[in-house]
């Protein structure tokens, strides 16, 4: 299925007017270049997007202005966990946004109150802090575990181990905990205490867990560093060692939460509980939110005036979070998301083997998963010839396509995705 850019009608809300046909290819073009050269002129230039501009979606497709229709395996990068343009999110953010949307952490809302008890019943934690995004609730996970041991009479117990390849958000202190030096250059001296270890390295990490150390931060896939699933033991073995030591396992659930692994969350695979997760991204389908969790005995550790959000807990994300919360229960799609990644685990296998040259294999968990690269090839180069054969991907690492489509994904459109894959790798190939 190659990008196309004829016309096509447009998704609607059930009770909504029809959306109007996408432009022709002409005045989709037209749009398209003013559109670009307008974000040129007034977008920060901190991003580099593909020159596309998306304007509506359907499921597992998006189109854009132009009219051309692509697959979308990247999901605003796992986050559009119900696809685009879900029927029941719609229809229940107009609700909502017709009630009400904010009123601050003044008041308690109906709306938080319900998602915290739902969401502590779905994920065995006892307590919830809600913020807007990933950066976020690892942030409140950092001062949760400063904090913590400060009101124990150990101010000087801050320490906090990080590592390698690790990826926590942009927010400084989260920066600070990103095991990438590339990213915290230019920004000053890092928040300091915290230390960078090897990925599944129990050895170093025991070494280093000192009386000054606070709290381990550790994601059970290293997304962002390359889809790297942690190794057998790694958690249970950061469990123990944080137990022996008194310290707390903080897990960043953020990517690998809310269903994605297959699991409803990516600990669940290793069978471990941290004192505090972080969760985002799937967590509001697409509508922003992020959520800190903890067991009962953090419940305390930022007292009022420690920390804070102005929109965290509004109404509107409470209710988005919610509803995908309930639809993931009653469309099976946490189940559904290890089925098909079982799929699509299988055919990225097939596809590296019939581009050796480009491919070492594929490695994940669930539907979150990457087609590995020989060193030297940067996925970030393959991703244009994917969108001209019309699927959308993201890199993850220097040498890792990854693959995030909705838990809603069929297996017609994972054969379909395949497909596209298979044949931009072999107009590479053959261009080479």
């Amino acid at each position: 299925m190659p990008a196309q850019s004829q016309p096509t009608t447009g998704p609607t809300t059930p009770g909504a007017p029809a959306t109007p046909a996408a432009p022709g290819p002409e005045g989709g073009a037209a749009r398209e270049a003013d559109l670009l050269a307008r974000a040129r002129r007034h977008l920060l230039a901190n991003y580099k997007p593909t020159p596309i501009v998306l304007a509506e979606g359907r499921g597992v497709e998006v189109r854009d202005v132009a009219g051309r229709r692509y697959l979308d395996f990247c999901a605003g990068v796992a986050v559009c966990a119900l696809g685009h343009g879900h029927p029941g999110l719609a229809a229940a953010l107009a609700r909502q946004a017709g009630r009400l949307m904010q009123v601050s952490n003044y008041f308690y809302n109906e709306e938080n109150i319900e998602l915290a008890a739902e969401l502590c019943a779905a994920t065995g934690y006892d307590r919830a802090f809600f913020c807007n995004s990933g950066a976020e609730a690892n942030e409140a996970m950092l001062k949760l575990a400063r904090r913590h041991f400060f009101a124990l009479g150990q101010p000087e117990r801050y320490g906090i181990l990080a590592f390698d390849r690790s990826f926590h958000g942009r927010t400084l202190g989260a920066l600070a905990m990103t095991g990438n030096p590339a990213y915290q250059q230019g920004f000053g001296p890092p928040v300091a205490g915290i230390r960078h270890l090897p990925y599944g390295d129990l050895a170093a990490v025991e070494q280093a867990l000192g009386p000054a150390v606070a709290a381990v931060i550790v994601e059970p896939v290293q997304g962002e560093g390359g889809v790297l699933p942690a190794p057998a033991g790694w958690l249970p073995g950061l469990r123990q060692l944080c137990d022996r030591a008194g310290a707390l396992l903080l897990v960043d659930e953020v990517q690998t939460g809310m269903g994605r692994t297959g699991r409803m969350l990516g600990s669940d695979h290793q069978g471990v509980r941290g004192d505090a997760i972080a969760l985002a991204k799937g967590l509001g389908g697409g509508f922003p939110i992020g959520a800190m969790l903890c067991r009962e005995a953090l419940g305390g550790a930022l007292p009022p005036g420690t920390h804070g959000s102005t929109f965290g807990g509004n109404p509107l994300a409470s209710h988005a979070a919610r509803t995908v919360l309930r639809l993931l229960g009653e469309q099976g799609l946490v189940d559904a998301a290890r089925e098909r990644g079982a799929q699509l685990a299988a055919g990225l296998a097939k596809i590296a083997a019939r581009h050796p040259t480009l491919c070492t294999g594929e490695r994940g968990l669930g539907l979150l998963r990457a087609l590995t690269l020989q060193p030297g090839r940067a996925a970030r180069d393959l991703l244009e010839p994917c969108r001209k054969r019309g699927l959308l991907l993201t890199a993850a690492g220097a040498e890792a396509l990854r693959l995030t489509p909705p838990l809603v994904v069929t297996a017609a459109e994972i054969d379909k995705a395949l497909a596209l894959l298979d044949a931009a790798l072999g107009d590479v190939d053959g261009a080479a």
